[in-house]
């Protein structure tokens, strides 16, 4: 049940050891293009996530900086913001499952440190979301409760954070989780129109609407924001996660013109 984490993208997610660019076989290409960013700048690191060895640096140094300081928030939240990164779009399919669990145990430090803040909720739910939604029925009964959990007490301190997002990534949950166990498609739309209010050119959120009332039947507005989706701009803090969306709202609306 991934529940889409950045602004207008995706999300979902032990300690495992951090992969080397070697082990998971970096691209000339994709080592090139990362030594032009900063080695020693995680935020600069993450923001060049689509290379691989950048994300795993900007990982290792925010654990090094944890581990040096276990009250040091910042790092713990970025932490599992970047292993929900890793877990959802950057590692080999065998090695995504340990960095969501390691990310869940980030979000919920960096949620003990600063409980009345939304990072560390927002991103455990994120990485919780993301392992529900790719390994099993067993991950989506364990996590089922407690992303909902996480994600209304970021609705009562911050709605909204990230333009936004706890209301989508609700939205999202009220979608995936069937209905017999607390879904609704109708509260589906109801907290996906209110993420929009935060953002009306959040590409992910316009998807996962489009998606939404398609199940509730209504084609023609489901293709209406499935074309917003592919019409909104690239958020330049969230263009990759940007990008994987637009290329689903065009195979939605592919599908909606058989």
């Amino acid at each position: 049940m991934a529940i889409s984490a950045a602004p207008g993208a995706e999300g979902a997610t032990g300690s495992p050891a951090e992969p080397t660019s070697a082990a998971v076989g970096i691209s000339s290409l994709d080592a090139s293009r990362s030594a032009q960013v900063p080695t020693g700048d995680p935020d600069a690191l993450y923001r060049d996530r689509e290379s691989l060895a950048s994300a795993t640096r900007a990982v290792e140094l925010w654990s090094a900086r944890l581990a040096a300081n276990r009250a040091d928030f910042e790092s713990a939240w970025k932490l599992a913001r970047a292993r929900y990164w890793l877990g959802t779009n950057g590692l080999p399919e065998a090695e995504r499952k340990a960095a969501l669990e390691q990310g869940v145990t980030d979000g919920r430090t960096a949620a003990a440190l600063e409980p009345e803040r939304p990072e560390g909720h927002f991103w455990m739910a994120a990485n919780m979301g993301a392992l529900a939604e790719s390994f099993g029925l067993r991950q989506g009964i364990r996590f089922r409760g407690p992303i909902r959990d996480a994600l209304e007490t970021v609705l009562a301190l911050d709605p909204a954070y990230l333009h936004g997002s706890a209301d989508r990534a609700l939205g999202r949950w009220y979608f995936r989780v069937p209905g017999l166990f607390g879904g609704s498609d109708r509260r589906s739309e109801e907290h996906l129109r209110k993420a929009i209010t935060y953002n009306p050119q959040s590409v992910i959120t316009r998807f996962f609407l489009a998606e939404t009332l398609l199940e509730l039947g209504r084609r023609d507005e489901a293709r209406r924001e499935a074309q917003a989706a592919l019409d909104a701009p690239l958020d330049p803090d969230w263009t990759p996660e940007d990008r994987r969306f637009k290329q689903q709202a065009e195979a939605l609306l592919k599908q909606l013109a058989r």
